[in-house]
């Protein structure tokens, strides 16, 4: 069954496969996020320093994450307890989370949920096979239907394709990739008509897929009379723009008509000066917003 990122609930057992960090962080992010909105507990098993890329994307997509911290709705656990685990006897990993389930539930929260990076099962310590480690967690959520849900991420990255294939076959529901573009560098996410979001870095490689983009989201709002005169880019996860794609974006605003602008949402300072140095400061079809763009419902058109 295929199921979109805030559409988790309890009892429910989810993989997915990014095409690239930062759609591991999009997903991440999303779980996360939709967790804490309902109240839930959230523990995040960090390993390679995926905690501060999960703490970093959410304040990105502007989500709060101060309080969930302070108050314990939302527990990081370090790397070296997230290995220690998966050098733990798999009956003991089943009364822990058991455990972890039931403080959630005593504390007040309505219920508990589990991702992270958990290749250390592939480490030649652990006690159990990927496929093990699974199917303890399959079993947790069998017993806690109500009260339990959990995302595993297989990249490309931690885990080969051949682990990746098992894994994919031994899941029922799988997270919805949302039509994007993504060339490892750079990810476009459409957030409804005339807006899209981008993560990453643009550069030569990808800057003629963004033009591209921002010539159909033109075309598609001249062509609605209920379209927004908005056309609107979300910046907060572009680390990085050369210049040449800078003044890429700034003529492109450029030819937008008079009845049109293209709005960059939450650029990043070193993205900003770079923008600066290009004209973009005189461009009267361009402008800033340090709040993100309007979102479509998700059957919007464009998305």
């Amino acid at each position: 069954m295929i199921k979109l990122a805030d559409d988790v609930s309890s009892g429910d057992h989810v993989c997915a496969v990014p095409e690239s960090v930062e759609h591991l962080g999009e997903i991440t992010s999303g779980f996360v996020a939709h967790g804490l909105a309902r109240g839930e507990k959230v523990l995040f098993f960090d390993d390679d320093g995926a905690a501060d890329g999960l703490l970093r994307r959410m304040t990105e997509d502007g989500h709060e994450i101060g309080e969930p911290l302070r108050v314990g709705q939302l527990e990081i656990l370090p790397e070296e307890d997230t290995r220690r685990t998966f050098r733990t006897p798999l009956p003991d990993i089943h009364a822990g989370i058991t455990g972890e389930v039931t403080r959630a539930l005593d504390a007040g929260w309505t219920g508990a949920r589990i991702t992270g990076q958990m290749h250390g099962a592939l480490d030649p310590g652990a006690s159990g096979t990927l496929p093990e480690y699974d199917g303890l967690l399959a079993r947790l959520i069998r017993e806690n239907r109500d009260s339990l849900a959990a995302l595993c991420t297989f990249d490309h990255v931690h885990f080969p394709d051949e682990s990746i294939d098992i894994m994919r076959a031994l899941h029922r529901d799988h997270l919805a990739v949302t039509g994007a573009y993504d060339d490892g560098l750079l990810r476009i996410v459409r957030l409804g008509i005339g807006h899209a979001r981008l993560a990453g870095e643009i550069d030569h490689s990808n800057r003629p897929k963004i033009t591209s983009l921002l010539h159909q989201a033109l075309d598609g709002t001249l062509r609605s009379a209920d379209a927004p005169t908005d056309i609107g880019l979300d910046m907060a996860s572009v680390r990085f723009i050369d210049v040449a794609s800078a003044v890429a974006l700034v003529h492109a605003a450029e030819g937008f008509p008079s009845t049109h602008r293209l709005v960059l949402h939450r650029v990043r300072p070193r993205v900003q000066r770079i923008l600066d140095r290009c004209g973009a400061a005189f461009s009267p079809q361009l402008a800033f917003d340090d709040a993100p763009p309007p979102v479509g419902p998700p059957g919007a058109p464009g998305r």
